[in-house]
């Protein structure tokens, strides 16, 4: 299968974005699609061609499957991730000495 949107289109700038955007273990590969119009196979083709062999095969291993990685997966609402051990915040107080 070869890339439809090939890697010259984008400026560098861009490249090193989506390359930003796959390595992260929150962002989806529906996000890089919306921002950057590259499906999933897309991204793994641009990853495989502006990495390192080492460094695409350690990023492979750690993507493939993982629930973050895509929307349909995931088991948390879209939006910010808010950790159960997060304090809650009542009110808005500057405290006082």
């Amino acid at each position: 299968m070869s890339i439809t949107k090939d890697t010259e289109n984008f400026s560098d700038r861009e490249l090193d974005r989506i390359i930003e955007m796959a390595w992260e273990d929150r962002t989806t590969f529906d996000a890089i699609e919306f921002q950057f119009g590259l499906k999933e196979q897309e991204v793994i083709e641009l990853m495989r061609r502006q990495m390192k062999p080492s460094s695409f095969r350690m990023w492979r291993e750690r993507v493939q499957g993982r629930a973050t990685k895509h929307a349909a997966k995931r088991n948390f609402e879209k939006g910010t991730f808010k950790s159960t051990r997060q304090k809650q915040i009542t009110h808005n107080k500057i405290s006082k000495r």
